[in-house]
């Protein structure tokens, strides 16, 4: 049974891990919420700077809400080919709950978003499918496949998670609707898996 049924809710909890520097990755976060309201409770959370202490990520109760989390969206810009520096400072203080499993069949999924339309972000969705393996997370892709969707959603054809990246300064809209989707995606799946 899922954890926020077993607490008396009747919608799954949808927690959204995420780092953003300039603002682009907070703007997919909350299309992702978009897309799960209605059918999930939702809790953004945002990994700051000040969570991290010589070092070392340093927020429990971001952790703690991860743990009562039905699915989990794992977002991050790409930087240098891979995640930031600061989500994957949350992902190493996940370790002792790897250890434990705390949350092994919880479902996860993940957005990015670089600087070109390569920019090397199927690494970053790469790196957040592999930190949901270890924790025993069951994997939720796109199921849009890149470049047919008459929307637009899926534009780069990433079936592993969201990639994007900006045009003229900003997001296009089928980025958006395409995390949306994912948050719609994420939510869906948590209530069948509940």
């Amino acid at each position: 049974m899922a954890r926020s049924h077993q607490a008396g809710t009747t919608m799954p909890l949808l927690a959204i891990a995420y780092f953003s520097i300039s603002g682009t990755t907070e703007k997919l976060a909350h299309a992702v919420a978009r897309g799960a309201d209605g059918r999930a409770q939702v809790t953004l959370c945002r990994i700051t700077g000040g969570d991290i202490v010589s070092g070392r990520f340093q927020n429990e109760s971001l952790l703690e809400t991860i743990d009562g989390a039905d699915a989990v969206a794992f977002g991050s810009p790409t930087y240098m080919g891979g995640p930031a520096a600061q989500f994957k400072a949350f992902a190493d203080a996940s370790s002792d709950r790897w250890s434990q499993q705390r949350w092994a069949n919880t479902i996860a999924a993940g957005f990015t978003t670089g600087a070109c339309a390569s920019g090397d972000q199927l690494h970053t969705l790469s790196y957040f499918s592999i930190l949901a393996a270890q924790h025993g997370m069951l994997w939720c892709g796109l199921d849009i496949p890149g470049g047919e969707d008459p929307s637009g959603r899926n534009r780069l054809g990433s079936q592993l998670g969201l990639a994007t990246h900006l045009i003229d300064g900003s997001l296009p809209e089928s980025d958006l609707g395409t995390a949306a989707y994912l948050g719609l995606r994420l939510a869906k799946m948590a209530s069948r898996n509940g």
